[in-house]
């Protein structure tokens, strides 16, 4: 199936209507939904507002925040100002450590003096970003990103220098945090909301799943329209992180097809089955496209990527197609399906077996 007509095997119930610029729109019965612009290809990402009620106080819970950018402060002061109907922040919760989720958490918990609600491994990576020098970049990821095969100087020297690239989007993280953990439960405005963890996109991502409500609230596991992320980098370099994503979105099967995902990109939609084997065909069409050219001899992640991504890549797109070209040749390696080894020039190759 070409993009379209994958699509159209979903149901996306408000169509194309989406929420104006600072403003929500309700899509269950004490959910907002809010869209926020990046400055990125991914040019968006959803946020959602929950009606909430803590310690006898009435109010609402944050899911999710947006990098921390004046234009997303500004508008969230403007949802501060016209979606809240009175009523404060009580709680701030993220979904996993990636910028634009966790980027103004800090700002958000200290402006309305309320807690941040996240699973302990994405904290630890966000904290741990904020506060070393060359976190998420500098000479560690450009010997990384040279040992799977990229070779311009000009392209390494940039990202040798991109040193503080997370801290620019994340500032700062909370000084505390509660703990999500998997299979736990969260009430939310007097509904149980169970903590589902996810792998492979980030450390430890804890989706949301409301029976009563029938939502799930998927973060980056499940989206409609593009392929999550899925990468091996240099802090994890002998990852099966495809594997684990493949396996994660298989735990969202029990809940019934009708439910309604509120994902991070992209629209509200219903087809959560029909969207998990979506994803598993995408990605089982994109090992048998690395074994294909793999016939030919050894390859390199690098290699991969005009088998992999057929558009043209600027060099912060390559750095995450990078990424996720060698996750899928681990998921072969681990599989048992090619070997490797390190060629002359300290490149790691990968080979078919028999």
């Amino acid at each position: 199936m070409n993009a379209t007509e994958l699509e159209r095997a979903l149901n996306y119930p408000w169509g194309d209507d989406l929420p104006a610029s600072g403003g929500t729109m309700e899509v269950a019965p004490g959910v907002k939904w809010l869209r926020m612009p990046l400055p990125f290809v991914l040019n968006h990402i959803n946020l959602w507002l929950v009606r909430d009620r803590i310690d006898g106080r009435e109010g609402w819970t944050v899911v999710d925040c947006c990098i921390d950018h004046p234009q997303s402060r500004a508008d969230w002061e403007t949802v501060f100002t016209k979606e809240l109907n009175g009523l404060p922040v009580l709680r701030v919760i993220v979904t996993h450590m990636h910028p634009d989720h966790i980027g103004l958490a800090h700002w958000l918990c200290e402006r309305w003096d309320v807690p941040l609600w996240i699973s302990s491994t994405d904290y630890q990576t966000a904290r741990y970003g904020c506060e070393v020098v060359n976190s998420f970049g500098g000479d560690r990821l450009a010997r990384y990103f040279a040992s799977h095969g990229m070779t311009n100087p000009d392209d390494l020297e940039q990202i040798r220098n991109r040193k503080s690239y997370y801290r620019n989007l994340v500032p700062a993280v909370p000084a505390s945090f509660a703990r999500l953990l998997d299979g736990g439960t969260v009430t939310i405005g007097g509904n149980a909301w169970r903590c589902i963890a996810g792998y492979g996109h980030a450390p430890e991502h804890m989706a949301l799943y409301c029976e009563a409500l029938g939502v799930l609230i998927s973060g980056d596991m499940v989206l409609p329209r593009i392929s999550t992320n899925v990468s091996v980098y240099e802090m994890e370099p002998e990852a099966d992180a495809l594997t684990l994503f493949l396996d994660s979105i298989d735990r969202f099967k029990p809940l019934p097809q009708e439910t309604l995902v509120l994902p991070s990109h992209g629209k509200p939609f219903t087809g959560l089955h029909t969207r998990i084997q979506q994803l598993h065909d995408h990605h089982r069409d994109r090992l048998e496209e690395v074994i294909e050219a793999a016939q030919a001899g050894p390859v390199s992640g690098y290699e991969m990527l005009p088998v992999l991504f057929k558009r043209p890549l600027d060099l912060h797109q390559t750095t995450f197609a990078l990424g996720e070209s060698v996750a899928h040749l681990h998921r072969l390696w681990y599989g048992g399906k090619m070997k490797r080894q390190r060629d002359a020039e300290g490149v790691w190759r990968f080979s078919l077996i028999g």
